[in-house]
């Protein structure tokens, strides 16, 4: 099993965080950004931030893509899917077919 070797890295807020990959997002940053309620709440940071950087942050703008579009985001999986589908049928809403 290979091990990746993790580096020192420091956010423009002054933040130190160890990574091995090559992603630039501060983990610290992003926990200060996650919503504490609301559809966004509960996905990943790289499902809520592939919504974010494509304009989709209320479930009304959601409801206005397709599944098959939705996964087209870079950062967007499956496994969000089902999230996604629960908020907005718990709003009278639905993916576009």
């Amino acid at each position: 099993m290979t091990t990746s070797e993790k580096n020192l890295r420091t956010c423009d807020k002054g933040h130190k965080y160890y990574k091995s990959s090559d992603c630039p997002t501060c983990p610290i940053c992003e926990q200060e950004r996650k919503p504490s309620t609301g559809f966004l709440s509960v996905l990943s940071a790289p499902a809520r931030r592939a919504l974010e950087n494509n304009g989709v942050t209320s479930l009304q703008e959601l409801s206005k893509y397709s599944e098959e579009e939705i996964l087209k985001f870079h950062g967007m999986g499956p496994a969000s899917l089902p999230k996604l589908r629960g908020a907005l049928n718990q709003n009278g809403l639905s993916f576009r077919t």
